[in-house]
């Protein structure tokens, strides 16, 4: 079989670094060639990879040895790549958020849909077991009627300064990327659209709490769905550790899930640690179902490209989707208007 050969758009983003890293250990794969518009920062990926660099986004896309793209650029130019990429005919693996805009992510997916390709978004979280366990609880009813689902996904770096004044810097910037809640909220956003649905309003508090470096540094939004649950999603860039990331709570049992974000595994794991336990009414104690830890943060990221390999290989549906990235960037879109009106959104949201 003929390897699937591979193009990075732009490393602005770090995230493109891990896909790399994971891709290069695949038989199937080919890494081919990647642009950037900051041509020391291309050609050390280059390097490093084994990839051929040009600041000539049409060098890229113009090869025919290169079947699919990674977007790992500043998250404002994400519209105006995949919209290059699948005019010439490309599949997409686009990092989140999808846009900073419905305008734009309505943009990409029409230009998707007419070339034919396919577009996957890369949420990790819909790829870590922990979070497919969840699901297929969810589902299947174990847990009754949901009445809350708490998640938490937080991230420690606006507390650090190789962060704030790295290659990363660009984060803090609000055109490129509008805020930490917008950069980092959208997993959980897609996350609670994955398990619940469609919501039906939202309430949320955005802003500074103990920085100023970015538009943002920590975010609560409260969901409402029509089934009556309600979900309160948690999102801060300036959390140094933590265990509890999930609670779903149903008129049947009770889902806690532990050591799902970056701050619960960039330090040591307490002894013997849960990532997933279960209780169900009229038993008297949990179950823990045994689902692994993994070794780093990094470990659900890199999920990620094998995911986008085997949906085109084996022409698959993505599991995340155009229109879910939508829907999560219209979800956070929401919770910043609600925070800055003081008032209760209502959804489909009206830019």
């Amino acid at each position: 079989m003929t390897a699937l050969g591979i193009g990075v758009i732009g490393f602005a983003h770090g995230h493109a670094n891990l896909y790399c890293e994971r891709l290069l250990t695949y038989d199937d794969v080919h890494l081919v060639a990647c642009w950037d518009d900051d041509a020391a920062r291309g050609l050390a990926a280059a390097n490093r990879y084994g990839l051929r660099y040009s600041p000539y986004l049409e060098d890229v896309l113009n090869d025919p040895a290169v079947q699919a793209v990674i977007v790992t650029c500043e998250t404002n130019r994400h519209a105006e790549m995949v919209i290059a990429a699948a005019a010439a005919g490309k599949h997409v693996l686009c990092q989140k958020p999808m846009a900073l805009t419905l305008a734009d992510c309505d943009r990409m997916a029409a230009a998707v849909e007419a070339a034919g390709v396919m577009f996957m978004m890369a949420f990790q979280m819909r790829h870590d077991p922990s979070n497919q366990k969840i699901k297929q609880l969810i589902e299947e009813g174990v847990v009754g009627r949901i009445s809350l689902v708490r998640r938490r996904h937080c991230i420690p770096v606006l507390l650090n300064d190789a962060f704030i004044h790295g290659p990363t810097r660009w984060h803090l910037d609000p055109q490129k990327n509008m805020g930490m809640f917008m950069d980092d909220a959208v997993h959980a956003a897609d996350f609670l659209h994955w398990v619940l649905g469609y919501p039906t309003s939202v309430m949320a508090e955005i802003g500074n709490t103990v920085t100023d470096v970015a538009p943002d540094d920590t975010g609560v939004a409260i969901y409402r769905y029509a089934s009556g649950a309600m979900a309160v999603l948690v999102n801060s860039s300036v959390t140094l550790a933590g265990e509890n990331t999930c609670e779903v709570y149903g008129d049947q049992g009770v889902i806690i899930q532990n050591h799902d974000d970056l701050v619960s595994t960039n330090i040591a794991l307490p002894p013997r640690p849960i990532a997933l336990k279960l209780y169900r009414r009229g038993e008297t104690t949990w179950q823990d179902l045994n689902i692994p830890i993994p070794a780093s943060h990094a470990e659900r990221i890199a999920a990620v490209p094998r995911a986008f390999v085997d949906c085109i290989l084996q022409e698959r549906e993505p599991p995340a989707t155009a229109q879910d990235g939508r829907v999560a960037v219209e979800m956070v879109l929401a919770a910043y208007r609600s925070a800055q009106e003081g008032r209760r959104v209502l959804f489909p949201l009206q830019e």
